[in-house]
């Protein structure tokens, strides 16, 4: 009896927690971001000018960063900026998804927003990985503005009746009539339908189910083994070691040719990278593996170093960037871009509604943000891992290369804020990673995650 009692109140929490998630977390896309006219925008490695909409020739970039790498300059509009930032995947909170195992949680509302900004990240290494960084959503610019305010009614209204029909089996997608009069694709169509399927299934990927490979339930299962549970708050080192050990284990056999590397207290031990590459997990294959390489690192003590400005653009200009895990204090924010002293974000405080990823044709337009949000460099919280994408050992050779230059370029102090050395991390008496399956994190990793869990901002 009590037992039952206890079920009866945690669900009256649950659906209050709801209510409240629902009118506190919905407002978060109807402000107005503003961007100048007279200065570049810079989107992971893409650089867009909005003066060359009103004149002939394409205005100069007046960024010292985007000067530096004149190969990845492109003069664009600001629909070609949005095609471009709309076909980011964008992860926020859900609610009403399949219940954490060993909670009463169906929501990370107030509590997951740092393993959503990793899921963006690690999200944009799969985009670079299966379609590379000149893909776009071909959909990108019929998705809604979120400047309207009734944008958030009216997905929502849209969502919602999508999940209510799949429970029933009797989904029928809205397609406009247009396209159901379209002939069979042929040529470079095909190869549009072809890059849509991976699209989705890079999405389906880390959607809220215990059977999606980057989805949260299995994020937190990994995330159990540092000693986190559902409901508790994740800092940026810590998600970075989630998400390798999330794609170390991954068994989708697309997913087999990719790893994760996380840097050891800020450096980057290239013989470690390469093995890792180097490892075919059992495929009859000579060729290396791609990586996303991780780095944990903090741009300051209490507060942001405005000296670190510099190296954040740097990284932001280049386009094997996949992004920034950060935020302000007590938020997490996946950071892609900036103009002029103003990061460029996507932001994962908005509560959306479950969508079942397992059905065919599953709506899209909940995992692309609309609209672009702008903060201060001074505001962000020092606290941050960054990501590269390196398709194979070449590749990370000559990031390991250029992002030496930049670490140089933007440090103002003796030391850069991470390295690349040479050799194995053993070489320097740290404890390898550990290849037993049932410990997915070492002692030594253990305490480093431990540390880091006390440094980094909590986020509500």
């Amino acid at each position: 009896m009590e037992a039952s009692g206890s079920d009866e109140v945690d669900k009256l929490k649950t659906k209050f927690m709801s209510a409240w998630n629902n009118m506190k977390y919905s407002w978060v896309l109807k402000t107005k971001t503003y961007f100048s006219r007279n200065s570049p925008v810079l989107l992971l490695g893409k650089c867009y000018h909005f003066k060359s909409e009103e004149e002939n020739d394409p205005a100069p970039v007046g960024s010292g960063w985007a000067g530096e790498n004149e190969h990845v300059v492109i003069y664009g509009n600001v629909e070609e900026f949005r095609r471009d930032f709309i076909s980011r995947i964008w992860l926020t909170y859900r609610e009403e998804f399949p219940q954490i195992e060993g909670s009463a949680l169906t929501t990370d509302c107030g509590w997951g927003c740092t393993l959503r900004t990793g899921q963006m990240l690690l999200a944009q290494g799969l985009i670079l990985h299966f379609l590379g960084r000149a893909w776009t959503w071909p959909d990108a610019l019929d998705i809604e503005n979120s400047d309207s305010a009734s944008w958030t009614s009216h997905t929502v209204k849209k969502l919602t009746a999508s999940f209510e029909a799949s429970l029933t089996g009797e989904r029928t997608p809205k397609v406009p009539p247009s396209i159901l009069k379209e002939p069979r694709r042929t040529g470079s169509e095909d190869e549009e339908g072809r890059n849509e399927l991976c699209h989705r299934k890079i999405i389906s990927w880390f959607g809220d189910s215990p059977l999606a490979c980057f989805g949260l339930h299995q994020l937190i299962e990994y995330g159990k083994k540092s000693g986190k549970t559902a409901g508790d708050w994740y800092g940026p080192a810590v998600v970075a070691h989630i998400l390798r050990k999330a794609v170390e284990e991954a068994r989708h056999p697309d997913l087999q040719g990719i790893t994760i590397y996380v840097a050891q207290d800020c450096t980057v031990y290239k013989a470690d990278v390469i093995d890792k590459q180097g490892i075919s997990a059992g495929l009859e294959t000579t060729e290396d593996k791609a990586i996303i390489l991780l780095v944990p690192v903090r741009l300051g003590g209490e507060r942001t170093n405005m000296d670190y400005l510099d190296f954040v653009k740097g990284i932001l200009s280049l386009e094997y960037c996949v992004g920034i895990i950060g935020g302000k204090p007590k938020q997490s924010y996946y950071f892609a871009g900036f103009q002029d002293d103003s990061l460029i974000y996507m932001d994962p405080h908005y509560c959306q509604s479950f969508v079942d990823v397992s059905i065919k044709d599953f709506p899209l337009e909940s995992f692309h943000c609309p609209s672009p949000k702008k903060m201060s460099f001074r505001k962000m919280d020092p606290s941050c891992t960054v990501g590269f994408y390196c398709r194979n050992a070449q590749d990370f050779e000559r990031a390991s290369e250029e992002l030496t230059q930049v670490l140089k370029a933007s440090s103002r102090e003796k030391y850069p804020l991470f390295t690349f050395v040479k050799g194995h991390a053993r070489d320097y008496d740290f404890t390898s990673t550990p290849t037993n399956e049932d410990d997915l994190f070492s002692e030594d990793e253990k305490k480093r995650l431990k540390r880091f869990s006390t440094e980094e901002f909590v986020l509500l």
